[in-house]
């Protein structure tokens, strides 16, 4: 990453260039929708220009969770997405939310790696999720995505 990178910002008005991230992570434009009307946009941007983005929406007083984490493709593997993560629990934690949550298909493997890895712990499943809410079945890494799986993350157990 460059001096020209920023922190993460708060978007107030999603551009083309941020629903193509926020399409990356979620197929549903409805989804998405609902979820921004209720949640923050936040953005990490290269030269003016989006390269990954995070919504957050409060759950509960003490429950926050990350609705949609994405990065541009050209800037995957540099560890934007763990920084994404990391401010999220910061956000969280500066806000006093006690517990950060964050929602994934059973399918994908990569995302769910970097979860855990950040402490993430998986609290729930959402059998047939993702038949019952898209029209089109949704396949990842050759199989049919059916079940979300919840994962949680005590704040106060995370050092920054």
């Amino acid at each position: 990453m460059t001096n020209n990178d920023t922190r993460m910002e708060l978007v107030t008005t999603a551009t083309p260039e941020h629903w193509n991230l926020l399409f990356r992570a979620d197929p549903s434009k409805k989804l998405i929708q609902d979820y921004l009307q209720a949640g923050m946009l936040f953005a990490w941007s290269k030269d003016g220009h989006p390269i990954a983005v995070m919504v957050l929406q409060e759950l509960s007083p003490d429950k926050l969770e990350i609705k949609n984490i994405a990065v541009d493709p050209r800037f995957e593997n540099r560890g934007i997405a763990t920084k994404l993560l990391q401010d999220a629990v910061h956000f969280a934690k500066v806000h006093h939310y006690q517990q950060l949550q964050i929602g994934t298909g059973s399918t994908s493997f990569k995302q769910l790696y970097l979860y855990q890895k950040i402490g993430f712990r998986v609290t729930e499943i959402k059998r047939n999720f993702f038949v019952k809410n898209y029209g089109q079945p949704i396949h990842e890494n050759g199989l049919l995505l059916r079940d979300m799986l919840v994962l949680t993350l005590a704040v106060s157990d995370y050092y920054l």
